[in-house]
């Protein structure tokens, strides 16, 4: 007996439906994103391994799916290296290429190869599936899409501000209101490492810190002690677990934590001029909310960071994010080029809008009309005719096969049809067709030879 198939853990297979309404999220993604001015791009699925490795962090390189090398490729392995059974030593005598993590990293590796057809300030887009060697879980997944929006070649803070009002617009138009878009800035996560004498052990500080949302203020307390940040070091961070209120009056209580250090009150200004000029613009549904703790763990950021959260009564991570990384080119050899970029999660964007019911019943509807096949002479008119609407952008086609009545119906129900066109003998010989809505149970009689009068109806 053949062995039942199976998927990878993390991954899926979807539906037409599933398809049709993820497609619904893309295309309304896409749509803003011209709309703010933003030109798509490409890049391969997997890159070479060294521009992926070493730029999200230790945490992020051990996520990272590596592709063993072509041919007999262990035979190339000293016998040292194979015998000491050590991966980190072993990884790069078999491997060269990796499947990408993020659509970043490999954008600033576009960006440095194609500097001298580039416009600046560039802004691209780009829509395209990523891979992470993630234990898989409610909205996370192995195999998932990222549809991420950058400006390079800008340094001006009315960047972040369209980034804000870009996140508002998609997510109002999806009809996910009560979204909030968390902001912190990596300049004063920086300051803050500094005040508390932990300078030295920013990364570890920021990657415990970002874990706040998950193992909670004790566990964060807990990882910090295990990377080497003393106590009386986490016991000056505490105020940040606490801070509360307005996002202005948790930038005054930042400002007086900060006053002895310049990067920390750098990243405050910063904060201050984007939040004040997104309340001078206003927001449609989402609101912008000041999270001191908010961090971000991967290395390039060195500016603004953002967290959108989904609606308060939806239990699920984060549904956006993104930042300002002032050098990531720098890393390919093209330097003193400072981007930002914001990404949307649409696997987890669809699990939020399936829950909450919000998309449009018009969305899963494959086809609007279903011609029934009642034999060769009547299905040859229904061609016709379908190829009549077919012209007009309207979704039809003939059952393809002259078989029962009642079956063909099921069918159209079972695909949510909403019109069904009968052209038998009868229909036929007088030139005319009849739909029946299938949502009323009503039927309406047109003529063959003047289809517009139905056509128009739809």
């Amino acid at each position: 007996m053949a062995q039942k198939p199976s998927i990878p853990k993390g991954t899926r297979d979807f539906s037409p439906t599933e398809v049709a309404k993820r497609n619904y999220i893309i295309q309304t993604i896409k749509k803003h994103f011209e709309v703010y001015g933003f030109q798509p791009i490409e890049t391969p699925s997997f890159e070479n391994s060294e521009t992926l490795m070493g730029k999200y962090g230790d945490e992020g390189d051990r996520l990272i799916f590596k592709i063993l090398n072509s041919g007999d490729f262990i035979s190339k392995v000293d016998d040292v290296t194979y015998s000491s059974k050590n991966s980190a030593s072993l990884t790069p005598k078999i491997t060269e290429k990796a499947l990408r993590y993020d659509l970043t990293v490999p954008f600033a590796r576009y960006v440095v190869m194609h500097q001298n057809e580039i416009d600046f300030p560039f802004k691209r887009y780009q829509i395209q599936p990523v891979w992470r060697a993630d234990r898989p879980q409610k909205g996370r997944f192995r195999e998932f899409y990222q549809c991420d929006a950058d400006v390079v070649g800008a340094k001006s803070l009315l960047q972040e501000v369209e980034f804000v009002q870009l996140y508002d617009a998609v997510f109002t138009a999806l009809g996910l209101k009560g979204t909030t878009i968390k902001i912190n800035n990596r300049k004063v996560l920086s300051g803050i490492a500094e005040v508390i004498g932990a300078k030295h052990l920013l990364i570890d500080f920021t990657v415990a810190l970002d874990k706040l949302d998950k193992i909670g203020e004790e566990g964060v307390k807990k990882e910090m002690l295990a990377k080497g940040i003393s106590e009386s070091a986490i016991d000056k961070a505490s105020p940040l677990f606490a801070m509360s209120g307005s996002s202005m009056e948790q930038l005054e209580q930042l400002k007086s934590l900060l006053v002895e250090s310049e990067i920390g009150m750098a990243g405050v200004a910063e904060l201050d001029e984007i939040t004040r000029n997104v309340e001078a613009l206003g927001l449609q549904s989402a609101q912008l909310q000041l999270d001191v703790t908010l961090a971000r763990g991967l290395n390039y950021y060195t500016g603004a960071i953002f967290e959108v959260s989904a609606p308060e009564d939806v239990k699920m991570g984060s549904i956006g994010g993104g930042g300002r990384y002032d050098d990531l080119t720098g890393i390919f050899g093209l330097k003193d080029i400072s981007g930002v970029g914001i990404s949307f999660g649409l696997d987890r964007i669809y699990l939020v809008m399936e829950e909450l019911n919000l998309f449009p019943s018009s969305v899963s509807k494959s086809v609007d009309v279903l011609c029934v096949n009642f034999g060769n002479q009547e299905s040859m008119a229904a061609l016709k005719l379908v190829n009549q609407m077919r012209a007009k952008g309207i979704k039809a086609e003939v059952y393809p096969t002259n078989t029962k009545m009642q079956k063909q119906m099921k069918y159209a129900n079972s695909r949510n049809i909403p019109y069904v066109v009968l052209i038998g003998a009868q229909e036929l010989e007088q030139e005319q067709f009849v739909v029946k809505d299938m949502a009323q149970g009503t039927q309406q009689t047109y003529s063959l030879g003047n289809s517009e009068e139905f056509t128009e109806h739809l």
